[in-house]
Parts: C-alpha cells; structure tokens; sequence
C-alpha cells in the first residue's frame, strides 16, 4: 500500500477544519495530522497491507514546472492552518515506523507510479491511496487505486480496471488520453474547449491516443473539430505533463516498506504534543508496539518515568517513614504529593519519586511524624502537586505547613494553555499522558472500585511535571518557575488569613437595600396599573414593548433583549418623561438594588466563626494571568458607587491590629502601554508627573491642560483604555453616546498626535499572526490560534484579545511580582502585619502595632520597583480602619 501523503492529507484538513477542535495549546492547527492517521489506521484495519509507505510533494515545482510555468498555477495560497502540518505529520509517520519519501524535482504521484511499477513486478498486489485522479492510469492487473468518494477521506472507492472504464469509458492505461483532451483543472491544464469525456472517449476508441487523434483532426467535423484543430497544442501539452514517471530513482524499495511494531516511546512522545490523546490509544492498540526506550540515567533524566506501570504502594510510617525521606533528602529529589483529604480534612499523604511510592496514613495526635512535618516544612525540599494551593491550606489546618513547592502541574498547565486550566488530576493525565485515572462515581455512598491510591496520584503528577516542563517556551518557563510557582504560597497564606468583616454594616446594608428594591418594585407597578415579575424576560418584553411600545431592542432567539445594557441603551435614547420611562428607571433602579443586596447576602454567608471571610485565588483564572477570587468574589464589589463603597466600609481591621493599609497602582495599563509603544508624548506625561487623560485630551483637542474640560478628560481617558481594547469608533462611540463620525474622527486626531500607540497596536496583531501568540515583558505567553482564522468573528475576537493582552499580561506579571516581593521583606523582617486581599490592581494589608512606617515603605518600594519600564510606576498608599477609609 503506497499513500500520496499530501493529496490525503489536505482532503482530511479540509473536512476536520471547520470542527475548531483540533489545536493544541501553542496555536498548532493538526487537522491534516489527525484526519491522516485516522485514515491510516482504518486502511490498515480493513486491508491488512503486509508493505506500507507515503508519498510526499517537496513544493509545486518540478520539471513539469520547467516545461510549462503555469503547471498548478491556479491553485490558491496554502491556508495558514494548514502550513506546518506536514513536517509533523511526517514526525509522526516516523515515530509509527511507517517509511516516507520525497524526491526534488518530482511529485509525489511520480513516487507512487515508480513504487507500483516495481512492486507488480516483484510480484506484489499494490493499493494505491490517492486523492489525484492522474493515478487511474496505473491500475492494472496488479494495481488498484483507492479514491476518496463524495463523503470524502473517510470513504475509499476502490478502482481496478473495470471501474475506470465503468466511469470514464476508458481503459486506464488511456485515462492520460482523456484527460489530457478535457483538461485538468486542479493543475490548471485547459483542456480542448468543447470536448468533454464522452467525446474524448469516442476519438479515444476510434483512434487511441492523443497524438492520432490530433493526426485526424481534419476529419473530425463541426465546431468541436475546429476547436481541437485551433487548440491542440494544449491536449498534447497535458498529455506530455500527466504520464507520471516510473522509474524514479529512490533511496527505498517495495520491500523496504514492510510493516513494523510502531516505536511506543517515540509515538508518546510525538502524540503528547500533538495532543492526540484518543488517537494516541488507537494506535497503539492497533497492532504490536516496540518500547525501546532506552533505560533512565542519574540526574535530570531520572525525573522521566522509565516505566508505564505505577510502582507498587508502601505504607510508611515513624521511623521507616524517617528513612524513606532521609534517603531523599541529601538529594534533593523532588517529590511528588498528593493529599487524600476532604471536609472532614486530611486522610494522608501521597508521595512518589521515579520508582517508589509511599502513602502515610494520617490522624491528628497520633503516630510519629517529626521527621515528616520537619520534611514537608522544608522549603529546600522540592515537592510537586497538581493544584498546590488546595493541598498546602488542608494540610496548614491538619497542622502540619507545607514548604517547598517547587511545582504545581495545574498552575503549568494553565499557563501552556491560557484558555483552559485542567479541572481535575484524571483530567490532566487524560491531556497530558493520554491515559485513563480511574474516578469513583461521586453519587455511590460505597463505589463499586477502590479509588486510586494517592501515592499513585503523586505518581502520575511527577510524570505530568516532567512532560509539560519539555514543553514551555524559554520565557514562559521563567515566568513559570520565578512567578507562579512562588506566589502558590503567597496565595494559599491570604485565603487562611482572610479579612475581618463587620456583619452589622452589612446587616444594615442590606436592609437598605431591601427597602429601597421594594419602593422602586412598587413604583414600576405604578406606572403600568398592574404588578409584573420584574425578573421574567418574557413579562418585561410584554410590558415594554407591547403595552408601552418602546422601542425594540436587540433581537434575540425569544423576542428581545431584556438585559442590562439593553435596556439602559433604550431608556438613553428616549428624551421626554412618560410612563415608559418612569417604569425603565424603576425597574433599572431595582435591579441594582436587588444585585447589591444578592451581593451582601453572599458575603454574610461567608463570614467564619472568626468573623473573617476567606476568598479562593486562582492565579491561572484569566486567560491574561491576572489573578481572580471566587467562593465569594471580593473583585466585583462597585468601587464608583456609594453603595460600593458602604460595603466596602465592612471590610476592617481584625482584632489586635490597628488600621489596614492600600496600595494601589496608578494607571498602570497605562504606563505599561507608554513602555512598549514608546510613544514620546505618553512617556512624557508620565515623567513629569501630569495628569495623563488633561495630558492627551490637551494634545488631542488643541487647548492648552487648563483648558481641557471634564467632558474632554472622560472622552480621552475611555478612548485611551477602549483602544487598548481593541475599541473600534462603533464601539467608542457607544460608550461616550456619540456619534461614530465624531468618535472615528477622535481616534483619527489621536493617533496623529501619539502616532507610537497607532504602531504598537498594529504591531503587535501582525506580529501574533506571525508568532500564533503574543507575550508579556516578562515573556510570559498566550496563544491566539484563531488570529488566522477562515470564520472572520473568530478572528475578530482574536485580534481584540490580542491587542489588550501583553498589556493586561504585564500588569498581572507586574502585581505578582511586586507581591513576592513585599511578602518576601515582611518575613525577612519578622513583621507581624499580614497581606490580606489582591484586587485587580491594589493590595490590602493588615498592620500590626507599630509597624506601619516598615510596611509603607516596603509595600511602595517593592511595587513601584517590579519592573523597570520607560515611565515610573506610581504606587498611592492609604491608611485606614476599613477598606473604604483606607482608600486614597
């Protein structure tokens, strides 16, 4: 069986392409590799070939090329999803044990017409697999053509002799006659005008090939005889250029194809970072395997697994526990672990090296576990986890601190991959390794199976680490390693301190706010006579648009919109007073209301026995870096409204602590933006310290900065955000309620007058679509794998993303930084303060008696020195006995 790898390969791109499903992590598209192999192993199954190869194109150039330019010609340019795919797919072939071939100055159909030849002749039966119908002309006795049906790759038909005279009424060996007479236009080879296959057909069997025919031409009557007469230099071009060549001289033979065991090893290695989990299983149970892996050395290589079965599991406890840890300990091996631990709180500990693993059973005040907790609290011991965080606040409450992350495979994941963090560590394994962690059904009170052991979990973490450290850039591994890792225990240090809350201020909030929500509820019931569940999309749309006919707004799969934005756009746009309006501003009103107090409920049933609430940290939340507080959500609390800031009037210092102190970046995106423009005028601004929006709006308007007004600041300052966003003037002109004429020319005397920004923006989407990601300062990456998209609102959205995200990226790298930073001198100086909360750009500590010169400076020092940038990064510290008092 010989295959046209190419032809093949972009029939099954081409039919996996509008899926979206097959990219892996780093932007590669792997269509063209996954529909191939799958193809592969189905013709493998179903015709048991004893030889297999491919065949592939170098380019479209060949000597066919030389004798006529316009060969191929007329094919459009490669799709960018496809490019790159081949050399993988070849790595992948390779890594199966299946030979390939290539031959400059010849195309792939050439190899396959030598290999056929010579294979009928040595007595093989030849499959040839081609989706070029030039390939008919070698079927004969000994050779068959499989070709793609209408359903495409997935469907072969089978061609011999009898099925090509069935289709075409010729015979193969004249199927280049035909051809050569009714053209060819995949390679852009025109044919005779007016002659079509069955007329070819007829002169074929009357006068057999194209030259006789173009002999009798003077015989052949009516217009289609003149037009071969005018034309006949085409058929015999095309038929000089579609005799495929078989005697090619190759480095392979037909019996250098003969099957052999795929390299298991190699395959793993090459389908891990294709991301071929299901395709991984399939050819590997697809026939015999060789494993010749060569056997772990000492050192680095021994963090590799050097088998596929996890080691057997110890129980270890004491002082055979002692020595399992000592025999680690003078090397510094890291450890993988893996907590067995729930609500009710730590069962044991799992912990795995290469080829041993040990599970230690756990029980508060019980057993010998000195020489553990000394372990586990080393920080020059490396442990690795899969969600760390999680497992170093469990076992903190078990009372035994963990020290020494050196790895968290969740963190690496999410990282390698932005727009997905793994869920969970059966998750992970299935990504990752391709294999299956069995997972008990959480609905059995008793599971029909033992869950694994979680010495064996720890197993596969350490296998998961090792496979994903091969896989990240240089700059995202510094981000990685230097970043994300240190900030685990930064984090998991946070969420056990919490923050103090005073309930009665909420309380009291939320009191208001149910009496104000019930006013505004009866005020809407008042303008339309009858009462209406404000919560029911399809009541409100009966009311506004039927019984009050206000405008429609955006259309929608039930009727329309009903939302937030919709309604406050509709109730802008309508100027004089009426009973329409009245309800749109009762109604609005309530729903701001009924959302603050929802809010305020959420906080109250979080509030622990201690009076604080602990918010969860996801460090790999967004998809930009920054970090993001669930369970509850201590980030959306409204900063600009005055009932906001009540709330955040509740937040206060915990008992025997005498204020919190804030430190909040000032306009950092901002800056980070001057930096990597390098525009002029912004890194002015910032230098001398001006008001940056009085700045710009001066620059842009054409008014000295005394002249600049409030409507001319608020316009430049969401002009200048809104950019960074990928606004467009719809979309500015949406948010400052003009019209698109006036915001396109805003943007347009913008950018004349700060002409660096205008560049480093279209810099920066060009240059992703070169790359498929972009990176911050600090190299950490995000893959935009739609930015070449063929479905233009992908693309839209990709090249949005990708415009805000080294500047988001950069800021999320900057405040962690700048918080191992300040976390690192408050233990160095043995203060007593604590870091409680991380909120988009601004910190929030609690200081201890006596401390608060120490930790303002501290704090100021390390956040305006985590980067060194073209502009100063400015850091506002305030000081207060509750969030809102301590604001500045």
């Amino acid at each position: 069986m010989i295959i046209d790898g190419h032809s093949l390969a972009f029939r099954a791109f081409f039919a996996l392409l509008p899926a979206g499903r097959f990219i892996t992590d780093d932007g590669q598209h792997t269509e063209a590799i996954h529909g191939f192999i799958s193809m592969l192993l189905k013709l493998l199954k179903d015709h048991e070939p004893t030889h297999v190869g491919v065949a592939f194109d170098i380019s479209r150039f060949s000597f066919r090329t030389r004798d006529y330019p316009e060969y191929k010609g007329g094919r459009g340019d490669t799709p960018p999803e496809f490019i790159g795919q081949v050399p993988l797919l070849q790595e992948a072939l390779s890594a199966m044990n299946v030979p390939w071939l290539t031959k400059e100055d010849f195309e792939a159909d050439d190899i396959l017409a030598t290999l056929a030849t010579q294979g009928a002749a040595q007595g093989f039966k030849v499959l040839v697999v081609s989706g070029d119908r030039d390939s008919f002309q070698l079927v004969d006795d000994n050779v068959t053509v499989l070709y793609p049906s209408v359903l495409g790759v997935s469907e072969l038909k089978r061609y011999d002799a009898q099925a090509v005279f069935d289709k075409y009424a010729v015979w193969p060996h004249q199927y280049p006659e035909l051809a050569a007479l009714t053209g060819e236009k995949a390679d852009n080879l025109p044919g005779v005008d007016k002659v079509g296959p069955k007329t070819a057909a007829k002169w074929i069997a009357q006068w057999g090939t194209v030259e006789e025919i173009v002999a009798h031409a003077g015989e052949i009557k009516g217009v289609v005889g003149e037009k071969l007469r005018e034309q006949q230099e085409n058929a015999l071009r095309n038929r000089r250029l579609n005799a495929l060549v078989r005697d090619v001289e190759l480095p392979l033979g037909p019996a250098d194809f003969e099957r052999h065991a795929v390299n298991e090893q190699a395959v793993r290695e090459v389908f891990g970072r294709l991301q071929f989990r299901t395709l991984l299983d399939r050819v590997l149970k697809a026939g015999p395997t060789d494993a010749s892996a060569e056997a772990p050395v000492e050192g680095d290589a021994a963090l590799e697994p050097g088998v596929e079965s996890a080691p057997s599991v110890k129980t270890l406890v004491d002082e055979e526990l002692a020595h399992w840890l000592s025999k680690l300990t003078a090397s510094r091996t890291p450890v993988a672990v893996q907590l067995e631990y729930g609500p009710a709180g730590v069962a044991g500990y799992g912990l795995a090296v290469r080829d041993d693993s040990a599970f230690v059973p756990f029980k508060a005040g019980t057993g010998d576990y000195e020489a553990f907790a000394a372990w586990l609290a080393d920080p020059e011991q490396p442990k690795w986890f899969f969600n760390a965080k999680a497992q170093v606040e469990a076992s903190a409450a078990a009372g035994l601190p963990i020290r020494g992350v050196a790895a968290d495979t969740r963190v690496a994941g999410a990282i390698l991959n932005p727009a997905k963090a793994p869920a969970s560590l059966p998750d992970q394994v299935y990504e990752v390794l391709g294999e299956t962690l069995p997972v008990p059904d959480p609905n059995q009170l008793v599971p029909d199976s033992d869950p694994v052991n979680a010495a064996t979990q720890a197993w596969y973490v350490l296998r998961i680490a090792h496979d994903l450290d091969t896989a990240f850039a240089p700059g995202t591994k510094r981000v990685y390693e230097t970043i994300e890792v240190p900030l685990v225990e930064v984090l998991a240090e946070m969420e056990i301190n919490g923050v103090a809350v005073d309930a009665s201020v909420l309380k009291d909030q939320r009191e208001a706010l149910t009496g104000w929500a019930d006013t505004y509820r009866q005020a809407a019931f008042a303008a339309i006579g009858h009462e209406v569940n404000l919560g029911s999309p399809k009541q409100l749309q009966t009311v506004l648009f039927d019984e009050l006919h206000l405008p429609f707004t955006r259309k929608t799969k039930t009727g329309y919109s009903t939302d937030a934005d919709s309604l406050a756009d509709l109730r802008e746009g309508i100027h004089e007073e009426n009973a329409g309006t009245v309800f749109l501003d009762a109604l609005l009103r309530h729903r701001d209301a009924t959302k603050l107090r929802q809010m305020i409920e959420t906080l109250e049933k979080s509030i622990d026995a201690s009076g604080r609430i602990h918010t969860t940290y996801d460090q790999v939340g967004a998809a930009t870096g920054r970090i993001s507080s669930n369970d509850p959500n201590l980030q959306n609390i409204p900063v600009r409204s005055d009932t906001g800031r009540q709330i955040r009037s509740a937040f206060v210092a915990g008992e025997g602590f005498e204020c919190l102190l804030t430190a909040d970046y000032s306009q950092i995106e901002m800056r980070i933006m001057a930096h990597l423009s390098g525009d002029a005028g912004l890194i002015t601004a910032f230098k001398e310290g001006e008001d940056l929006h009085r700045f710009v709006g001066s620059h842009v308007f054409g008014v000295p900065p005394e002249e600049v007004t409030s409507l001319m600041r608020s316009k430049v300052k969401a002009m200048s955000y809104g950019l960074a966003y990928g606004l467009g003037p719809f979309g500015l002109a949406k948010q400052l309620r003009i019209s698109q004429g006036e915001a396109k020319q805003l943007m347009a005397d913008y950018f004349e007058r700060f002409g660096g920004v205008r560049d480093y923006l279209r810099n920066v989407v060009a240059q992703a679509k070169v790359d498929g990601y972009t990176e911050t300062i600090f190299g950490r990456r995000r893959p935009f794998p739609d930015l070449n998209s063929l479905n233009r609102v992908l693309r839209d959205n990709a090249e949005r993303a990708a415009l805000n995200s080294p500047i988001q990226g950069s800021a999320a790298d900057i405040m962690k930084i700048a918080m191992l930073g300040v976390a690192a001198d408050m233990k160095a100086a043995s203060l007593g303060s604590r870091l409680l909360l991380q909120v988009h750009d601004e910190l929030i500590f609690e200081v201890s008696p006596g401390e608060w010169d120490t930790l303002a400076e501290i704090v100021e020092r390390r956040m305006s020195g985590a980067a060194e940038l073209s502009v100063p990064l400015t850091v506002q510290v305030g000081r207060g006995s509750n969030w809102e008092s301590a604001a500045h």
